[in-house]
């Protein structure tokens, strides 16, 4: 919980930073860096970092990512210009990756099968607690200390993380008599790099779908993920095996979970112009209605988790992913109109369905996979996260920008006008709503709840370490 709390909350934190930031530093538009980099490092590396922790053992690599994630921390605060905050933050980055990606995998080994949906889903509440208090404790760091406070409050909460880490996580299993797989870690992360630096390009004005570094960015990006599975196939010992995705509960799961992690990538990127822009709101009002969503998953997600241990997972997780999409489609009248009110419900349904879909949907891809792949099972379902964001804002920047153009061509208006803002909107939701209905097809199809072998050791407890050869 320490881990997540810290690696949320520095994702929020620092977005509200950013204007005080580029005065401080005089940026300019390159202050987003700050922001991309840690996006790309986290996104990039989470599959090697999961591998890592099979191989090594996750106790070893997640204090680890603690210790490194709190000397990226401390040198962030101590940043002179943007380019050293910027490789700073890359450190930073790789920190989170490793809490990232070995957490869900920590918790999996900790309880039983039944356990694990309720543990994820206090784990939910922590993400949405994180999330939202991120602004809240970034606007007051900020008003009395300045920018590099904001970096410099993960120190003492790190060390105190790191001790209680070192203090209560047992010995975890590891994989032996494996050599890693550094070509297909260069790869992968080569590949993952290159197309999401494609996809956030792709989706500024400044560069359009249509510029030659874009599509170039694209096509290199892909050209290299294809490689990789190419290599994965051949080689003896992969960094991600296959066959995992041949278990149908694991890949529906993932499947899933990405479709809904486009869609609230979506949303988060669309709706803070609604309510600026049309609405006419400040910031710091827009603010706490936006709270209303973190608020609703902290509450439902411990519930959700509850219930993965009554109900079965394939109409848990279904169910929530359908009244996710009837928030979506609500969302998609959105007019001038609306009063703070009309938001508040819809973000709210939005995060009701999302907190019985999200724990019970991880919880159901971890008993699935095997216990030697548990830790790149583990990193997977972060993987998908993250990319179904950078993938939602994209989308979500494709649609609402070529409709708005496309219908101010039409009726002789301003692309900025309201009228036009509206109808690319207007689409925006339609299509998170379709992509959700679509994950919840998917999650229909993965069966019963699986049922994984559990490790030989409980949470609070620290055994002699158990070593597990993979075939």
């Amino acid at each position: 919980m320490f881990g997540t709390f810290m690696s949320t909350l520095d994702s929020s934190i620092v977005n509200i930073a950013l204007p005080t930031i580029r005065r401080d530093l005089g940026t300019g538009d390159s202050v987003e860096w700050v922001v991309l980099c840690y996006l790309l490092t986290t996104t990039s590396t989470l599959l090697i970092m999961g591998k890592l922790s099979d191989w090594t053992g996750r106790r070893q690599l997640y204090i680890t990512g603690f210790s490194v994630f709190v000397v990226g921390s401390f040198l962030c605060g101590l940043a002179w210009n943007l380019w050293s905050l910027v490789a700073f933050r890359i450190v930073q980055g790789l920190g989170a990756s490793m809490i990232y990606a070995i957490g869900p995998a920590i918790i999996s080994d900790s309880f039983s099968p039944k356990e694990r949906g309720q543990a994820l889903g206090l784990m939910g509440s922590i993400v949405a607690a994180g999330s939202s208090a991120g602004p809240v404790i970034g606007g007051l760091l900020l008003s009395k200390f300045g920018w590099s406070s904001i970096f410099f409050v993960n120190v003492p909460i790190g060390l105190i993380a790191i001790w209680r880490a070192w203090t209560v996580l047992p010995e975890s299993p590891k994989v032996t008599g494996q050599r890693f797989d550094l070509v297909g870690a260069g790869l992968f992360l080569l590949g993952v790099t290159t197309l999401l630096t494609g996809l956030d390009f792709g989706s500024e004005p400044s560069y359009g779908w249509d510029n030659v570094t874009v599509i170039t960015l694209l096509s290199v990006g892909g050209i290299l993920l294809l490689c990789f599975l190419g290599w994965e196939k051949r080689v003896t010992e992969p960094m991600l095996r296959l066959s995992l995705f041949s278990i149908r509960p694991f890949t529906s799961a993932i499947l899933a979970a990405f479709c809904g992690f486009v869609a609230s990538g979506a949303n988060l990127f669309v709706i803070p112009f609604f309510l600026q822009q049309l609405l006419g709101l400040n910031p710091a009002r827009a603010g706490l209605i936006l709270l209303a969503g973190p608020l609703t998953l902290s509450i439902v997600a411990p519930l959700g988790g509850y219930l993965s241990g009554k109900i079965n997972v394939r109409w848990l997780s279904s169910a929530g992913l359908l009244i996710t999409s009837c928030g979506y489609f609500a969302f998609s009248f959105l007019d001038t109109s609306w009063t703070w009110q009309d938001v508040i419900w819809r973000s709210s349904l939005v995060s009701l369905g999302f907190g019985l879909f999200q724990s019970p949907n991880s919880s159901s891809a971890l008993n699935a996979a095997p216990l030697s792949q548990r830790g790149i099972a583990s990193s997977m379902i972060a993987f998908m996260r993250n990319l179904g964001f950078v993938v939602g804002i994209a989308l979500a920047a494709a649609v609402w920008y070529s409709l708005r153009n496309r219908f101010a061509v039409g009726n002789q208006l301003n692309p900025e006008s309201t009228a036009a803002q509206l109808y690319g909107m207007h689409y925006v939701y339609l299509t998170m709503t379709g992509l959700v209905l679509t994950g919840a097809i998917i999650s229909l199809t993965r069966g019963n709840n699986p049922t994984a072998a559990s490790p030989n050791y409980v949470a609070g407890t620290a055994p002699n370490a158990t070593t597990h050869t993979m075939n």
